[in-house]
């Protein structure tokens, strides 16, 4: 159970006098069928979880999100305990139809959306948008967000003091205005958190008129949207600058004021829950996944990267570039061993599969260029798993994390806190965590194959001195700024807002 109550300076007048409904595509809980027709309710990985689950032993709480099990489609609403008094949280799923749950998720959010806001379309070739992708927004994203969108007015009506309704990510988009149309009470906040990067008019004008529009009046619907990075904010801004017909936007406040409702832009860097990720470093799984990354080592100095198959992770680069330096630095032949630990994702995309046989043949062309008979130059580990993610960020010499493009990357940040040897980060300047940790790091270009090469080999014969300089800077950063201060730099700024509000009497 949970017991970490969220702890915001001068949060409780906020918090107390609002009920809180959080909004996602997945549930914090999923339901799975267990013996003799019992249901088993296991609770999702993730900081995000933890602080907004932190939030709701405060406050009465709801939480709403899609179906994905038989067990939840039968279930549909009801209380789930969470803190050691008894506290509970109601989760409510919605359940849309399977093609429309498909075109929602695997046509629109995955991939026209995310490929879009990590800029990675090709695009001299795609996306192509047809008939069939026409029919997957009508009929998919729009069809599911006004079902969230209904789900949440109807929770507000039954909710006896004003609704705090918080917003997560890109599957979303369309449920703020969906919601504003239908909801007749005035004492509604409403935000909306978008955990993916957000590029600017340039890439978003490359959707038709009709969808931009949909998603940019959306999320000018509600009072505050939030992003990873400035950049990010500033781009959404410059977006509706540039294609929301009526907007007016005011950079200096970061605003923007359109259809009679002022919407309030700021950046809210995410972080991990630095507790948690100790606690678990500490497990007995990891200190046996741990031995036997340190019988893989033989001694050799380790570069690690951890992630996802995607092509925003520019796996690929890595690999060249690691090739680069062996070519250019002989003298780490047999000394270093690059380790990937690469998490299989969405293989039903056919970019993604496309993108993992690339990968992967890109580290089998270094291991066949450089290998011997007893080295082998890069060790891909495929498959899902936690504890050993953090015992092999607890051995790295250098972390890589090259991205094309990144909301925030948390894996910076949690080998900044369990690394053990002084580990240098590798740092994309096109990654969210490059505005907390680019002083820190050696910053490259994600497409810079010799610049990313240049670190790495700067990174293995950095001074002792420096290193340490460098990584005690780094985990100090993440000390600072975890995953509740996160949460909290949100509620402070509805705090401010809300007594702005009153003060003008916009707030009823």
């Amino acid at each position: 159970m949970l017991n970490d109550r969220l702890e915001c300076v001068n949060m409780d007048d906020l918090i107390t006098q609002h009920d809180l409904v959080i909004v996602s595509n997945r549930a914090p809980f999923s339901i799975q069928g267990g013996e003799n027709g019992e249901k088993k309710f296991q609770r999702s990985g993730g900081g995000l979880v933890t602080a907004l689950l932190g939030l709701a032993l405060q406050v009465p709480t709801t939480w709403i999100a899609c179906a994905t099990t038989d067990e939840e489609r039968e279930w549909k609403e009801g209380d789930i305990r969470i803190g050691d008094d008894g506290e509970s949280i109601h989760e409510v799923f919605i359940d849309p139809s399977p093609q429309a749950y498909n075109d929602y998720y695997q046509v629109i959010s995955n991939p026209l959306l995310w490929f879009l806001q990590h800029s990675i379309w090709d695009f001299a070739h795609s996306p192509i948008l047809n008939r069939a992708t026409w029919h997957a927004w009508d009929e998919g994203y729009v069809q599911v967000n006004r079902l969230f969108a209904d789900a949440v007015v109807n929770r507000v009506r039954k909710n006896l003091n004003p609704s705090l309704v918080m917003l997560q990510d890109y599957h979303l988009y369309l449920a703020p205005r969906f919601i504003r149309k239908r909801l007749r009470r005035q004492d509604t906040l409403l935000t909306h958190f978008i955990h993916i990067p957000w590029p600017g008019p340039e890439d978003w004008g490359l959707l038709p008129g009709r969808m931009r529009e949909a998603i940019l009046d959306g999320l000018c619907a509600v009072d505050m949207v939030g992003f990873q990075t400035r950049e990010d904010a500033l781009n959404f801004m410059r977006t509706c600058e540039s294609l929301l017909p009526g907007a007016r936007i005011n950079y200096r406040s970061g605003r923007v004021d359109y259809r009679g409702r002022t919407t309030h832009v700021r950046d809210f860097p995410i972080s991990i829950d630095v507790a948690s990720l100790r606690e678990q470093a500490a497990d007995e799984e990891v200190a046996q996944y741990r031995e036997s990354l340190e019988e893989l080592l033989e001694g050799r100095q380790m570069i690690l990267r951890i992630d996802r198959t995607e092509p925003s992770k520019n796996i690929v680069r890595g690999f060249l570039a690691y090739d680069e330096m062996l070519e250019i630095y002989p003298e780490h032949h047999g000394k270093v061993q690059f380790v990937a630990i690469l998490v299989p994702s969405r293989l039903e995309v056919e970019e993604y599969q496309g993108y993992l046989e690339d990968l992967m043949a890109a580290a089998g062309n270094v291991n066949a260029k450089y290998g011997t008979s007893d080295w082998e130059p890069v060790r891909v580990l495929v498959g899902e798993s936690y504890p050993r993610a953090v015992a092999a960020m607890q051995l790295y010499d250098v972390l890589l994390v090259n991205p094309v493009a990144d909301g925030m990357n948390l894996v910076a940040k949690e080998g900044a806190i369990v690394n053990e040897r002084d580990g240098v980060l590798v740092l994309s300047e096109r990654a969210g965590a490059h505005q907390q940790m680019g002083d820190h790091a050696l910053v490259i270009s994600p497409c810079d194959i010799s610049a990313t090469a240049e670190a790495m080999n700067m990174a293995l014969t950095m001074s002792k001195e420096e290193r340490h300089r460098r990584a005690k800077a780094l985990k100090q950063s993440v000390e600072r700024e975890d995953i509740r201060l996160w949460l909290c730099w949100q509620l402070e700024a509805l705090q401010e807002l809300t007594g702005k509000k009153a003060a003008t009497h916009e707030y009823r």
